[in-house]
This record gives C-alpha cells, sequence and structure tokens, in this order.
C-alpha cells in the first residue's frame, strides 16, 4: 500500500488513541491474509508492544482482527499473527457520470463484493438523480434482483457512501459548482442531500480525485497524474503521496487549459480547450489526433509539476488504449528529447472510478487523511 498523507510513526499517548489505531489498521490492511505480528506492528509504528495490545485487543473485540496462526519465531515462543477481517465493514462507491452510473460495494480490504450498473441523464434534475443514485445504492445493499449484499441487508450497517462526478465542486462541502455543459447543478448540496435520502455519512469529490485516491492506496507511488478521458476530460495529481485538490479544491481542471487560441468553443465558455479539442477528434474517429492532443497537455502538466508518471484512463481511453499510449508516449519522449531528460512513463489505468469513491470512505479508517 501507499503512503498517502500519512504520518510515519506512532505517539503514545492516551489522546490520540485513533490515530496509533488507524496506524495498526493501515498496516493490518497492507498485511493481507498472511498477517502480521504485534512485535512488527510495534517496530514499524514506533508504538510500544502494550499500547499495540492494547489497540489490537481493542480491534479484535470490535471483529476487526483475528488471530491467524503463529510464526516462528528467532527466539522464544512462536509470535501471534494478527490480520484484518475485511468483512467487518464495508462502503459504497458511485461513479456519477453524465450518462452512466455505476456502484460498487467494498470491504475493509479494497475487494469489490457487488456492482450495478444504470443509464443516467445527469441534466434529469437534482431531484431525479438524486433518487436514482439513492436507489442503487439501496438495491446493491439490500439484494435487489439477488441476494442481499450484507448480513444486514440494509444501508445502516454501511460505514458511509462516497460519490464521485464531473467536477469542479467543493470537496470539504460537497456541493458542485458549474458542472461543464449542466450550469444548473451550480449551488447545489449534493453530499447533504444524498446523506438525508440515504441516513449513512456522504462524501463527494470529483472523478478524478477518487480515482487518483484509489490508484495510490493501492500501490501507486510517488508523483504521478491520472488523467481521465470519457465524457469529458480531466486530471487527478497525487504529489508525494497526497491527493492535490488545491485551497479551493478546484486543482486537476485539466481540460480547460487553453492549448489553441483561435480553437472551437468549449462547454466552460472559454475557446481551444484541450477537452474541446479532444473530444472533438474522438467525435470524429481520429484518435491519433486526439491522443496528441491529449499528449501536449500532459507534456505541459509535466513541466509544471515534474511528476514521475502519468496514467491514462476513462471509458474512450479503455476503449482503445494503444493509440492514446502511442501519442501521448511519442509527444512526451519528444519532449524530453529536447530537455535531455529522461522521458516520463506512461501506462493505462483501469476504469475504477467507483473504487476510488469508496475509498473516500475507508481511507480516514486507515489515517488517510487527504480523503
Amino acid at each position: 500500500m501507499a503512503d498517502v498523507n500519512r504520518t510515519n510513526g506512532g505517539v503514545n499517548l492516551l489522546a490520540p488513541r485513533s490515530h496509533n489505531t488507524a496506524l495498526v489498521l493501515d498496516l493490518l490492511r497492507g498485511a493481507g491474509a498472511g498477517g502480521i505480528s504485534r512485535l512488527e506492528l510495534a517496530e514499524r509504528t514506533g508504538l510500544t508492544p502494550q499500547a499495540v495490545s492494547k489497540i489490537t485487543g481493542r480491534l479484535r473485540e470490535a471483529g476487526l482482527a483475528v488471530e491467524a496462526g503463529h510464526r516462528a519465531s528467532t527466539g522464544g515462543k512462536p509470535r501471534t499473527v494478527l490480520r484484518l477481517v475485511p468483512a467487518a465493514g464495508h462502503a459504497v462507491g458511485i461513479h456519477l457520470d453524465r450518462d452512466a452510473l455505476r456502484t460498487v460495494l467494498v470491504d475493509l480490504a479494497g475487494t469489490v463484493v457487488g456492482e450495478r450498473r444504470a443509464a443516467l441523464d445527469l441534466g434529469a434534475g437534482a431531484e431525479a438523480v438524486v433518487a436514482a443514485v439513492a436507489e442503487e445504492a439501496e438495491a446493491l445493499v439490500t439484494g435487489v434482483g439477488g441476494a442481499p449484499q450484507l448480513a444486514a441487508g440494509s444501508l445502516s450497517a454501511l460505514l458511509g457512501v462516497g460519490v464521485a462526478l464531473p467536477g469542479p465542486l467543493d470537496h470539504t462541502r460537497g456541493v458542485l459548482h458549474r458542472v461543464t455543459g449542466f450550469p444548473e447543478w451550480d449551488g447545489f448540496p449534493l453530499r447533504d442531500a444524498l446523506a438525508r435520502r440515504l441516513g449513512v455519512p456522504v462524501a463527494v469529490d470529483k472523478d478524478t480525485n477518487a480515482a487518483a485516491l484509489g490508484l495510490a492506496v493501492a500501490g501507486e507511488r510517488g508523483s504521478f497524474a491520472y488523467l481521465h478521458l470519457g465524457t469529458g476530460l480531466g486530471a487527478g495529481l497525487v504529489i508525494g503521496g497526497t491527493v492535490h485538490r488545491g485551497a479551493r479544491t478546484g486543482a486537476g481542471e485539466f481540460g480547460h487549459q487553453v492549448v489553441q487560441l483561435d480553437g472551437p468553443p468549449c462547454g466552460c465558455g472559454d475557446r481551444g480547450c484541450v477537452e474541446a479539442l479532444c473530444l472533438a477528434a474522438v467525435a470524429r474517429g481520429d484518435l491519433a489526433e486526439a491522443a496528441r492532443v491529449l499528449g501536449i497537455a500532459a507534456g505541459n502538466l509535466v513541466a509544471l509539476l515534474d511528476i514521475d508518471l502519468v496514467l491514462l484512463g476513462g471509458r474512450t481511453v479503455t476503449g482503445a488504449p494503444d493509440p492514446f499510449l502511442r501519442g501521448v508516449e511519442a509527444v512526451l519522449d519528444a519532449r524530453a528529447r529536447h530537455t535531455g531528460e529522461p522521458p516520463i512513463p506512461v501506462r493505462t489505468a483501469p476504469d475504477e472510478v467507483a473504487e476510488g469513491a469508496a475509498q473516500l470512505v475507508l481511507s480516514p479508517l486507515f489515517g488517510r487523511a487527504d480523503a
């Protein structure tokens, strides 16, 4: 697991008990089914063995951890190994796109244990969209059309619901701004509306940020940009292992950088935006040109942020990954030759925005404060 905005060690004080518990939980999750001993937990957190014993005792009482056998010791009796209980908690992750809805149920280990897909019209109005999102979440958990996904069979058994959708938006307050092409959503308090409807905690973020968080939690390290090309174009930025949202949670509006001053009008009101140019090229079937434009914009981002890696995702990319990989790589390689620097690697990433949305709920449990 990547260390996403997490301090390196614990503090042996009673006050920050939740911080220390999060450190232990994160190590248990990272250890997987093989588990980890209390001594290893103490060594890796900097906590005393007594503090670790108290924390793991509470976790066992809560059903979050169990003993998983013994491991041979270099001296003395064998060490008892503990492991996380993935089924002890779940979160729903929702990818709310302009024309589609994907909902997943994820356990504590990040494994998807249920999934639903549905068509959606973001322009249908807030009331209709909120109702559709709530119905899909409830159907996933209660098992409409199949067996219940949770033993309790209700949303009350969830830790919460994470929702990812096109921006811009205010991640902290869960309020949408003027989504490109859908100005009627400006100022709508989506988080609070869904929380009232579902009766569980709700977190809201841009689709690109959620996807970037999911990638970081899954193991992508360092500083990278996740470029998402689907019904729109945006970026999720992870800088030094932390999702970068900006002072007003507006970072990553990658699609609306102007790359052609006299270019075609964009839905944002400007002209020559990389999103407008990319989507126009895709619409006419010219994926090579779309990839070239995307590569130029990616080169601007690399020059500005000095990142280690560019990841490409979104339904348009996953539908035809090779042209986009070749096109973006060609532009970045040419840039590297001009600057004399090593080329920045480019890879595709799985289209798992909904999984990243679930991490908006799960990450704080494991000390991932940037969620």
